[in-house]
């Protein structure tokens, strides 16, 4: 494995042999901050493999980004071949050179007119490069190719002499110097001298494995410096070369306390009703036909609608197979193509490699600049080469991903009974987030369940929820017991037929027991009215008797009172009636 950029960095400083970025992405990474300035660089490699694009595009980024002027010395193609074949990676060679940032000087060598006699000497080319150089002030020079300079001489005292002045002669001038090379048989160069001499070797390749053709890049030396040692894939398009390193050392990506939506809200609540981490990888794991594709448009779709850039790189439907199957689950993925929100990539997983599906998705990504990636399956890549290497190859891109802070969603087909068991190719480990989606069969039928099996850093649901896809999107159905477990489809409809029936049995039984509650209440309150009226009569009769013996009573001591009364005055009239008849008695 290649060691740590980071922990290089520190220790070389601060006597670190300087270094001139080169501009071609990932050279610069895989290099540690570029080739050693001053010194030339031996690029070494098979016909094809790119020696000359990547010296010229050496070139082009120092004079377009770096303000180094340079200088191109061609012994095999003119300059205008020269400029026609760069044109194909977007450089405008011409322009360059008409500015004065660029020089193209052709030189050609006829191997007849080489003799070795008397002493070989490069005093004329010296001068042809100095006045190069001088004419636009280059810091950059490429010299394409060596065979062609020393193609008469097979003395290899005179090889070593002769190419040990011009590298001394490049050094001299405190020229940055790219020198390119055929590969001999059993050697980096035809000669096998080259590499001995220069500073920092690197070793293009291309080949074949099972009719998939590769590009591969080696640092085979570096004097003064540590480097990447591993092979790097690397890939020539429209925009130049762009070399994949294999994966950082540390795990240091940085995380986000920031949630993203699954385009599902019922999918949501089971993820404590926020969704994913923003730049977490997700895995989405069934067998064909249980809604994987679906589950990742809804993602897609909602990213879209929050105005954030997707690339659905699909290995085994098109652009317009996927668009118009998501139309039918209510999912208008065009939307947002048009908008230029959404790009496909759809290609065969067997078209290239694993390293070249690798470099490819990495230069679209890096020139899309998306927040959210979905690999659909990732599971076609095992159709270009084995499980090993498949999985070596998903752990890179999702370090690639984390490091970027872009949320990736990865379906895997599976083809077991128990999806639990594996993830189609054993990556479960590498994610954040793993969704199964199982088929669950019962009735004489096959319906779809989804279940969080893991979800590092949140609270999930551990139920087993109905996945439904219906004309407006996924569904997820609350759990539904019955007495034999879970019910799903028919059975669960059936079941909550029956239990509506008997719910509304149980209503109505319900209703008729309050009615005739009701009946009896209202009877009971008009009996209790009833008493209470007689109670009330029987009280007041009460009253009327408790008032007339009152009144009696007090009529009875009234009379009482006037006969006392009576008694008292005829009793005093008597006394005097008798008194006066004594006095008169007497009197007589």
């Amino acid at each position: 494995m290649q060691a740590d950029t980071a922990l290089i960095t520190k220790s070389e400083a601060p006597n670190a042999l300087p270094k001139a970025a080169t501009g071609i992405q990932g050279l610069d990474e895989v290099t540690f901050g570029g080739l050693p300035r001053g010194r030339p660089t031996l690029i070494c490699g098979g016909p094809g493999c790119g020696k000359t694009l990547l010296g010229m595009e050496f070139l082009v980024r120092g004079a377009t980004q770096f303000d180094e002027p340079g200088v191109c010395i061609s012994f095999e193609e003119t300059a205008e071949e020269l400029s026609r074949n760069v044109a194909s990676l977007g450089f405008d060679v011409d322009a360059l050179v008409a500015g004065g940032k660029l020089a193209i000087d052709y030189i050609f060598i006829e191997r007849s007119l080489i003799e070795e006699a008397g002493e070989y000497d490069l005093e004329a080319l010296f001068v042809r490069i100095a006045h190069a150089v001088q004419s636009v002030g280059a810091k950059r020079v490429v010299l394409d190719s060596i065979e062609a300079l020393f193609s008469g001489l097979s003395g290899e005292s005179i090889l070593r002499s002769e190419l040990r002045r011009l590298f001394r002669w490049l050094k001299d001038q405190n020229l940055t110097a790219i020198i390119t090379a055929e590969r001999g048989e059993g050697s980096l160069t035809r000669h096998g001298l080259e590499e001995y001499i220069s500073d920092c070797v690197i070793l293009l390749d291309h080949r074949v494995t099972e009719s998939v053709f590769t590009r591969r890049l080696r640092i085979v030396k570096y004097r003064g410096t540590t480097h990447g040692t591993n092979e790097f894939p690397f890939l020539i398009d429209s925009t130049g070369f762009s070399v994949l390193p294999v994966t950082s050392l540390d795990l240091n990506h940085s995380v986000s306390e920031e949630r993203v939506s699954t385009g599902v809200a019922s999918l949501d609540d089971m993820l404590a009703g926020q969704g994913y981490y923003r730049g977490s990888s997700v895995l989405v794991s069934g067998k064909a036909g249980t809604g994987k594709s679906s589950l990742a448009a809804h993602f897609v779709n909602a990213a879209c609608a929050r105005g954030e850039r997707c690339i659905y790189f699909s290995f085994e439907e098109s652009e317009q197979q996927v668009v118009r199957n998501m139309r039918s689950i209510g999912i208008d993925l065009e939307q947002w193509i048009e908008r230029g929100l959404l790009q496909f990539r759809a290609i065969r997983p067997t078209t290239l490699g694993l390293e070249m599906h690798l470099v490819r998705m990495h230069a679209i990504i890096n020139r899309f600049d998306p927040r959210i990636v979905v690999i659909d399956p990732s599971t076609a890549m095992l159709n270009s080469s084995s499980e090993l290497e498949t999985r070596n190859m998903v752990l890179r891109l999702v370090d690639f991903l984390k490091s970027r802070q872009i949320t990736a969603l990865l379906t895997t087909l599976t083809d077991n009974d128990d999806s639990v068991d594996q993830s189609g190719m054993n990556i479960s480990s590498m994610v954040d987030a793993w969704l199964v989606l199982q088929e669950v069969e019962s009735s004489g039928e096959r319906n779809r369940g989804i279940f969080v099996l893991k979800a590092r850093g949140t609270a999930h649901s551990n139920q087993i929820r109905e996945f439904l896809l219906t004309g407006h999107g996924v569904e997820l159905r609350d759990v539904y017991l019955g007495r034999e477990g879970m019910l799903m489809g028919s059975a669960r409809l059936f079941q909550e037929a029956k239990d509506a029936s008997e719910a509304a049995l149980l209503r109505q039984d319900i209703e008729s027991k309050e009615l005739l509650r009701e009946r009896k209440r209202r009877a009971i309150e008009a009996q209790i009215a009833a008493l209470q009226l007689e109670l009330e009569s029987e009280e007041q009769e009460t009253q009327r008797l408790i008032a007339h013996q009152e009144l009696e009573r007090k009529q009875l001591e009234e009379d009482q009172l006037a006969m006392a009364r009576s008694r008292s005055v005829n009793v005093g009239a008597s006394e005097d009636n008798g008194s006066k008849g004594r006095m008169a008695g007497g009197r007589k």
